[in-house]
């Protein structure tokens, strides 16, 4: 994969562009001015103009993680850098560069069919490539972090190309340095160490459930198993709209935990660092009886009370709106405030 930072090449620019087919909710969005972005040459010269300007922009990549609101002033960059391939090989890892603008599961998929297994257990999560190390998405008791060698992005601030490796990106449950600097970083590659030495991991109780009688799937098993306990769990966008599970999970210390576990003995809660615990957001909130819930045009999935769903001509007040009802519900009921994982542009 190329992406040397060489000759510039000019993007195409669009006007007035309608989002909707470009975010998982389904949202009614429109870009006042966009750019499709395929090469990470082209962004010196754009970003230069859009700084110079002090004008409003952002990136979108598959829109599996966003708030879109129904008017986008200024610039939004939609990443489209394409290309993966091996780079490097020793004696521990094998590295892998993907382009930001790959989508993630295709991109796992290929892993497997080139014999690369470890990212199994991320199967079947929305989104691209570039985004994945924003969020540190994870699922099934894995996540991107682990897996990470370097990331390569334009940064805004210096208007230079940067490297930035696993210490840089400063990961945390579902963050990054690259989410509490948003505006600032625009990545445009991720390189990955991929273990030589592969050992399935079965810890997360789904997981351990669907495998109690094999012990060593194959990483090909563990692919597909993953991928049918999403479906079964999570509604596809392309029928209703959604952007996954829109709360995180939150951690609370052993002192606030055990008073808790107290007065509700039934909470689902799963151990974290230091001690502290993980309370399950999607239980809090089923609790409080919203699973299935309507709200207008927005809802709460009838299968997973984590997620919330736009039934048809839901816009980012109607989710936001609903959000906050949720938030308040929560903390009133188990003093626990939730916190909203997608992005709110």
């Amino acid at each position: 994969m190329n992406c040397a930072k060489n000759a510039p090449t000019t993007p195409q620019r669009l006007s007035k562009l309608s989002l909707e087919s470009r975010n998982t909710f389904g949202l009614p969005a429109i870009a006042e001015l966009a750019y499709e972005i395929t090469d990470p040459n082209q962004l010196p010269s754009l970003m230069a103009g859009i700084l110079k300007n002090d004008s409003p922009w952002r990136v979108l990549g598959g829109g599996s993680n966003v708030v879109l609101p129904n008017d986008l002033s200024g610039t939004t960059l939609l990443m489209n850098i394409a290309g993966r391939e091996i780079i490097d090989r020793n004696d521990q890892f094998i590295k892998v560069a993907v382009g930001a603008g790959e989508n993630w599961h295709d991109f796992v998929a290929w892993t497997l069919e080139k014999n690369l297994p470890g990212l199994e257990n991320l199967a079947l999560i929305p989104g691209t490539v570039g985004a994945a190390p924003i969020q540190n998405i994870g699922a099934y008791g894995s996540d991107v972090a682990e897996h990470l060698a370097f990331i390569e992005a334009f940064d805004s601030k210096e208007q230079a190309f940067v490297t930035l490796n696993k210490a840089d990106c400063r990961f945390a449950y579902r963050d990054s340095h690259f989410k509490q600097s948003l505006g600032r970083y625009i990545v445009t590659k991720v390189v990955f160490n991929i273990a030589k030495v592969w050992v399935p991991r079965l810890t997360y109780a789904d997981l351990a459930k669907e495998f109690s009688n094999n012990p060593s799937p194959a990483a090909k098993e563990i692919f597909t198993a993953v991928c049918r306990i999403r479906q079964s769990k999570l509604p596809d966008p392309k029928v209703i709209g959604n952007a996954g599970s829109f709360f995180q999970n939150p951690i609370v210390d052993s002192t606030f935990f055990s008073d808790l576990q107290l007065a509700h003995p039934n909470l689902v809660s799963y151990p974290d660092a230091n001690g502290s615990r993980k309370l399950a957001a999607g239980w809090l909130i089923d609790q409080c009886g919203f699973k299935g819930y309507r709200f207008g045009p927005a809802g709460v999935y009838d299968k997973q009370a984590l997620v919330l769903v736009n039934h048809g001509g839901a816009d980012a007040r109607d989710i936001l709106s609903l959000a906050d009802l949720i938030k308040q519900k929560v903390l009133e009921r188990f003093g626990v405030e939730l916190q909203i994982e997608p992005n709110i542009l």
